[in-house]
């Protein structure tokens, strides 16, 4: 990573599903270590958002993706983090051993239900597979020194009213 190009107000990760498995990797630091979460990174200068999750997603996984479709945006008044939904294009899951301990694929309903898995990384795991219909507010408090935060993720709308 060039720390000189990294715009750390700006970051973006991706959600890619295959066969009905999830790919998710370790964290290995600050809030989120230990834990398995959606890969993504920081945008660097003159990158577009779809730039930057092709070049993460390659960087930590070793996997070629395509960004679809905006599936999450979390901002608060320090920074934002878009979340595409992922198309997986080639290559066999690697960890990048720095970042990450390990990338995996795992069952959707295991990943869901799993207590090493995030209430972020599930509520977005849980959008990239609804009918999309357009962004919503989501109740999201997060845990990190930026919070509270604004969470808008792909819902499916209530008809009933």
């Amino acid at each position: 990573m060039n720390i000189e190009n990294t715009n750390w107000e700006q970051s973006v990760a991706g959600v890619l599903i295959k066969e009905n498995k999830v790919l998710l990797a370790r964290h290995t630091y600050g809030n989120g270590k230990g834990m398995l979460i959606i890969p993504g990174g920081y945008v660097n200068y003159g990158e577009t958002p779809q730039q930057a999750l092709k070049r993460e997603y390659m960087e930590e996984t070793k996997i070629e993706i395509e960004p679809q479709n905006i599936i999450g945006i979390r901002f608060n008044m320090h920074d934002w983090y878009i979340v595409f939904s992922a198309k997986y294009v080639s290559g066999q899951a690697q960890s990048d051993h720095d970042e990450h301990s390990e990338v995996l694929w795992l069952d959707i309903e295991c990943a869901l239900s799993r207590d090493d898995v995030p209430e972020l990384t599930k509520k977005l795991i849980e959008s990239a597979i609804s009918k999309q219909y357009g962004l919503q507010y989501a109740d999201y408090n997060g845990n990190g020194s930026h919070a509270p935060y604004s969470l808008y993720i792909a819902t499916t709308p209530d008809l009933s009213v």
